[in-house]
């Protein structure tokens, strides 16, 4: 039964994606109809611009969650990570084209005056820039070209997260508890990354001890 299950996964994994795609793209599909249908509201840039900025943080809570899934639980979704944080990025792009077009007016006097207002929205812009490496490349070109630096240029996903988790816990006075859920399981990943290295440093020492305690004994 098991190996049928894998066999069908692996059939059907590249539609797996795609579907992956358009699913993730619906709820931004949706927004903009009830844009253009007036159903977002009394205040509908704020509306469009907050919802596309929720879908961001979920997409990047489940790119960060992949790795820990597989080796705490077995769960393995690799193959949807970069699926997942393209679409996270696809939604930081929408939510920041929302506010500088929609609710700026791309006018950058406005803008700064903003930034300087709230500060919060600075880290959502540190964010997005360092998305735009990470998303140029994720592809399989890049993996090769690149080698082991990809997997160092990668890593700053975790300063994407906290720039995330910073604009996102800062951008309103009281936090809800959509948010305080959200934020806290970017700190929990942020805390697992910075443990994993730790881990494994230790269960390397230890398996060196159990050689050298094995040889000596034999």
């Amino acid at each position: 039964m098991t190996d049928f299950s894998l066999r069908l996964a692996k059939r059907w994994q590249p539609a797996s994606v795609w579907l992956l795609y358009v699913a993730g793209l619906l709820p931004a599909a949706w927004y903009f109809y009830l844009g253009a249908t007036d159903g977002l509201g009394a205040d509908p840039v704020k509306t469009f611009e907050l919802l596309l900025g929720i879908w961001a943080i979920r997409f990047l809570i489940l790119t960060l969650a992949v790795s820990p899934a597989r080796e705490l639980f077995g769960w393995n979704y690799l193959r949807y990570r970069r699926s997942l944080g393209l679409l996270c990025f696809y939604y930081v792009a929408m939510h920041f084209t929302v506010y500088m077009v929609l609710d700026q007016a791309l006018i950058i006097q406005a803008v700064i005056d903003d930034v300087v207002k709230r500060p919060f929205i600075m880290f959502g812009m540190a964010g997005l820039t360092l998305l735009i490496p990470l998303a140029l490349s994720s592809n399989s070109f890049s993996i090769r070209r690149l080698g082991p630096n990809w997997v160092r240029l990668h890593r700053l996903v975790y300063i994407v997260a906290a720039c995330g988790a910073l604009h996102f816990a800062l951008s309103t006075k009281v936090l809800g508890l959509e948010q305080y859920i959200y934020v806290g399981l970017l700190i929990l990943l942020i805390l697992y990354r910075s443990w994993r290295p730790i881990a494994r440093s230790r269960k390397r020492g230890q398996g060196r001890q159990a050689g050298r305690a094995a040889a000596t004994a034999a």
